[in-house]
């Protein structure tokens, strides 16, 4: 087999697996097997509808924000500010979790802090506005904005306890990585 073509079914044996299981599924139990391919269809279909638009944001982000300035509001050095941008863009967000990942590859690249590429994922994960306002019409003000005080509280003692156990050899690491491979 030539090297290609291995690299290429090394690239998506998760793919070629899921494919195996789910046919496996549709022989040994039909009704599961097709429960499981209009799931992965309506996976595969949101991914689809998601994932371009984010690409071409991150692609903006990159053009037109300089490393410098996003260094500067969101680099090691940029204490609270950086904490508010953080929050704000993660907050802001809308879309599934998986959506924030790629862009917290962008801010690494950026030279954006690990704490506030914590933060940032934090965030996009529990202090979402429309998910705030919905739950605020639901369970009223008292309780959304005590889970929201809580849920900041809980973002910054995780993303410090990630940044304070992540060594300085790894950081570096891992910004050379997403310089180069990304």
């Amino acid at each position: 087999m030539k090297k290609s073509t291995t690299n290429l079914l090394k690239s998506y044996e998760y793919v070629l697996i899921l494919i195996i299981i789910i046919a496996l599924m549709c022989i040994i139990q039909p009704s599961e097997g097709y429960a499981a391919m209009v799931i992965t269809k309506k996976n595969l279909l949101e991914m689809v509808y998601v994932i371009p638009p984010v690409f071409i944001l991150l692609g903006l982000l990159d053009v037109w924000v300089p490393k410098e300035t996003m260094m500067k509001y969101m680099g090691k050095n940029s204490r609270v500010k950086g904490i508010v941008l953080a929050f704000m863009l993660g907050s802001c967000a809308a879309g599934p979790l998986y959506v924030s990942f790629p862009i917290a590859v962008t801010l690494l690249k950026k030279r954006a802090s690990f704490f506030n590429v914590f933060v940032f994922i934090g965030a996009w994960s529990t202090t979402k506005v429309p998910m705030f306002l919905f739950e605020t019409s639901s369970m009223g003000w008292k309780f959304s904005i005590l889970r929201l005080i809580l849920s900041v509280i809980g973002i910054l003692i995780i993303a410090k306890a990630l940044d304070i156990t992540t060594d300085n050899i790894d950081k570096e690491k891992i910004f050379n990585y997403v310089e180069s491979e990304v």
